[in-house]
């Protein structure tokens, strides 16, 4: 079984009971370093601060300077930085929480990020809406009915099929990336096949 942790980023503090909850029940919290003030706040403690520690102040950096790690690489966002910690750390099962709100194009680039971070761990994101799961291989979701249901293809070519949403797609390319969105769950599950590159599946809760 997967060491889990909780990657705590540094967008809108959660607000929905589904990823509070992660984050108050987590005893492996890592934290991107623009995210300690949030956490502070919310007094829970980290197990881990993450990043390259442009955001963080000499006073937490001197609490806090036991489980700092430092990352100078530019060439990645804090997040990226978290996950390869959490792999290097042998934690391989990942909720991300705090990677939207504020600023929608760190949201936007935050989302499309999880289909490299599903190459080398397991990894989802919660929001105050729902939950963003990348998929390497066809898949079967727990749903229930009525539950909206997005597929986002950041490659055009992959081919899709999915059985007991509303709106089915069989072989079926997602040229846009506005085609995929707006489905729904006709049950307790649904499936998503397809061949080609990883989908990116938004659920709501």
């Amino acid at each position: 079984m997967h060491k889990k942790a909780v990657i705590l980023a540094n967008g809108a503090f959660p607000t929905h009971e589904i990823p509070l909850q992660e984050l108050k029940n987590s005893k492996h919290i890592v934290c991107c370093d623009g995210a300690i003030n949030k956490l502070e706040k919310a007094k829970i403690e980290p197990y881990a601060i993450v990043g390259d520690l442009d955001s963080l102040d000499a006073e937490l950096k001197l609490k806090y300077h036991d489980i700092v790690h430092h990352f100078a690489n530019q060439d990645t966002n804090d997040l990226t930085k978290a996950i390869h910690w959490c792999k290097k750390n042998s934690f391989l099962d990942i909720t991300i929480v705090g990677a939207t709100g504020e600023r929608d194009d760190h949201m936007i680039g935050n989302v499309f990020l999880l289909p490299r971070y599903a190459k080398i761990v397991k990894v989802k994101m919660l929001t105050s809406y729902g939950v963003f799961t990348p998929i390497i291989r066809s898949k079967n979701f727990e749903s229930y009915t009525g539950q909206q249901v997005s597929i986002f293809s950041p490659n055009s070519d992959t081919l899709i099929s999915t059985a007991n949403l509303r709106y089915a797609l069989t072989n079926q390319k997602l040229e846009q990336m506005w085609q995929g969105t707006l489905n729904e769950s006709m049950g307790d599950s649904f499936r998503i096949e397809f061949e080609g590159d990883s989908l990116i599946i938004y659920q709501e809760y």
